[in-house]
């Protein structure tokens, strides 16, 4: 199930924090980071046991950002993201049992793929927005053009995740079939583990920046 409205807010904001965070009180000032340069939205990745309570504060306390789930690998995870609060959910994988339940329940989900056989099984299902993972060690920008030209008359459009940062998002942003990227650079947990909000703040002018560029050779709105 896909929701135009995600689908345009990741559009423009181009980038999507992609984020592991261990302790619930650095969810707030973590989106306040987050909030101050630029870029309102996060992924919150289910890699930690307090994936679900970060959602849940950050749904009521920060309803002004955009909430994903990441590393959705199984039902539960795709019920305690939709009970949280997020607004989309991500997977790095292709599991066409999670992708019923999350049309099921109203939530959009964004399969991961690597293959052009695993493009055709999410598409055959509904799916037209797909993660891209592991995109550098796949092959990168030169892969994605090359996997995604059979279906360019489709519509179908990537998050390319893994590998992606300040060197390359240009090169990825450029391309039409991206929708938007995913990045664990913008906020590290060494960073939030030591506090360090500026720093995280900054990343984010920073990919706004790249993103500002990019569609103003595209001459598209941000």
């Amino acid at each position: 199930m896909l929701d135009q409205n995600i689908i345009s807010t990741l559009s423009s904001l181009g980038v999507i924090p992609v984020i592991a965070i261990d302790a619930p009180e650095a969810a707030l000032p973590l989106a306040d980071a987050l909030l101050a340069g630029g870029l309102p939205i996060a992924e919150i990745t289910f890699r930690t046991r307090a994936a679900a309570d970060v959602m849940r504060l950050l749904a009521r306390e920060r309803p002004q950002l955009v909430l994903g789930a990441g590393t959705v690998l199984n039902r539960e995870n795709l019920v305690a993201a939709k009970q949280a609060g997020a607004q989309f959910a991500v997977a790095p994988g292709f599991h066409p049992a999670i992708v019923s339940e999350a049309a099921a329940i109203g939530l959009p989900f964004f399969p991961g793929v690597a293959t052009p056989s695993e493009i055709e099984q999410a598409m055959a299902m509904g799916c037209n927005v797909l993660k891209f993972f592991p995109s550098e060690a796949l092959g990168g920008v030169s892969f994605i053009q090359s996997v995604a030209a059979p279906y360019a008359h489709t519509g179908l459009r990537f998050i390319p995740t893994g590998g992606v940062g300040p060197a390359n998002l240009e090169q990825y942003l450029a391309l039409n079939v991206v929708l938007a990227v995913g990045g664990t650079w913008i906020a590290k947990k060494e960073d939030i583990a030591t506090g360090s909000w500026d720093t995280i703040a900054e990343r984010c002018r920073a990919a706004k920046d790249i993103v500002a560029r990019v569609k103003d050779k595209q001459g598209t709105p941000c």
